[in-house]
């Protein structure tokens, strides 16, 4: 719920995806949200970016994971806008690329399916084959310093975390 409140400033419809077509409490009779399922399941991140590539409606996607909550809207506003004449736009903090906060176009697709086909699930592969923005540690840290953005929850510690810098945020 929070990932879709903070993408709501985009304006428009949020494909969420998933190895299964599950009832979302609290987003599922959200207007501007699709769920779809991925055509590829148990695919991991890729089978879910294709899933969402294919059902989109844009030329190009914002990609972002579920699990992180402190997304920066003026990051990925200039994200997007960065990523005019690339396949992907992509943020890389160091050495660490972040493709789950990315912006893919359609002419991935193809790409894609042919890693899926091959049995290569690594994002990072996809890099090789399209034409790719990257989005430079410099960058990210004009608006986002302290790298919230990436902040993910994945365990019980993490969500108590993301709690505590919730609280801390809104003082």
């Amino acid at each position: 719920e929070r990932v879709i409140s903070r993408l709501s400033f985009l304006d428009a419809i949020i494909i969420v995806t998933g190895s299964t077509v599950q009832a979302l409490p609290g987003i599922e009779h959200t207007p501007q949200v699709k769920v779809v399922g991925d055509d590829y399941p148990g695919r991991g991140p890729l089978g879910g970016i294709y899933s969402g590539l294919r059902a989109s409606g844009s030329v190009r996607s914002l990609v972002v994971a579920c699990d992180m909550p402190f997304l920066n809207q003026r990051l990925l506003k200039y994200l997007i806008g960065v990523a005019e004449g690339f396949d992907v736009a992509v943020l890389r903090i160091g050495d660490n690329l972040e493709p789950l906060h990315a912006v893919y176009a359609k002419s991935c697709i193809e790409p894609i399916k042919r890693l899926i086909e091959g049995e290569c699930f690594n994002i990072r592969r996809l890099f090789d084959m399209v034409r790719v923005r990257y989005v430079t540690t410099e960058e990210v840290d004009r608006f986002d310093p302290e790298h919230l953005s990436f902040f993910n929850i994945n365990t019980q510690e993490d969500l108590e975390l993301a709690r505590k810098i919730s609280r801390q945020r809104e003082k």
